[in-house]
C-alpha cells in the first residue's frame, strides 16, 4: 500500500478507527522518526519521545480529515519532526536560561524550612493582626474552602488575606 493510499485509508475510517492502516503507518514511518530524533537530538530517549508525539500528532491530523495532500505523508512527517524538534530545543533552551537566571531549584528548597527564630517572629506577627484577618489567613492556608468556614464571599476573603499578607511581609521584614 502506498503512503497516499495508507493515508486516505486512516481518514476514511471516519469516527471508526482502521487498526491495521495505522499500525501499518507506525510500522513504516516510527523508524524514521526515530532515526531523525537520533541524529537531531542525540539521545534514544529524547528520539523515543518524539517517536510517539510525532505519530500521535499524525495520526489526529488524519483522522480528523485535516491533511492536505496525502500523497505528500512522509514530507508531513518529516516536517512535523522537525518542528517538533525545534519545539523542544527552545524548551530546552528556556529551562536552561531560567535556570541561569534563578539558580537550581533543590538549592532553593533546602532553605524552605524557617529558622526558629523566624517561626517566632511570624508567631508574632500573626498574633498582630486582628482576629478576622488571622483567621482568613490560617484557614486559606490549611483549608479549601474558607469562605464557607468563615462565611464571606470570594472576594472578601482575597481582599482580607490581600492585606493580611502585606501586613505580614512588612512585620517578617522590620528589624
Amino acid at each position: 500500500m502506498q503512503d497516499a493510499a495508507l493515508a486516505r485509508a486512516i481518514a476514511g475510517a471516519g469516527t471508526a478507527i482502521d487498526a491495521a492502516a495505522e499500525a501499518e503507518f507506525c510500522r513504516r514511518f516510527a523508524p524514521r522518526v526515530r532515526l531523525y530524533g537520533l541524529r537531531h537530538l542525540r539521545d534514544r530517549h529524547a528520539a523515543a519521545d518524539l517517536v510517539q508525539q510525532v505519530l500521535m500528532m499524525t495520526l489526529e491530523r488524519l483522522r480528523a480529515g485535516k491533511l492536505r495532500d496525502p500523497e505528500r505523508l512522509a514530507s508531513f512527517v518529516l516536517g512535523t519532526c522537525r518542528m517538533v524538534v525545534m519545539d523542544l530545543r527552545r524548551g530546552t533552551a528556556r529551562r536552561g536560561a531560567l535556570l541561569e537566571a534563578y539558580g537550581i531549584v533543590e538549592e532553593a528548597l533546602e532553605d524552605a524550612e524557617p529558622r526558629a527564630f523566624e517561626r517566632d517572629k511570624l508567631v508574632a506577627c500573626l498574633e498582630a493582626l486582628s482576629e478576622r484577618e488571622r483567621a482568613v489567613v490560617i484557614t486559606s492556608f490549611f483549608e479549601e474552602e474558607s469562605r464557607g468556614a468563615l462565611g464571606l464571599s470570594p472576594g472578601n476573603v482575597r481582599v482580607i488575606r490581600h492585606r493580611a499578607l502585606g501586613k505580614l511581609r512588612t512585620c517578617m521584614e522590620a528589624a
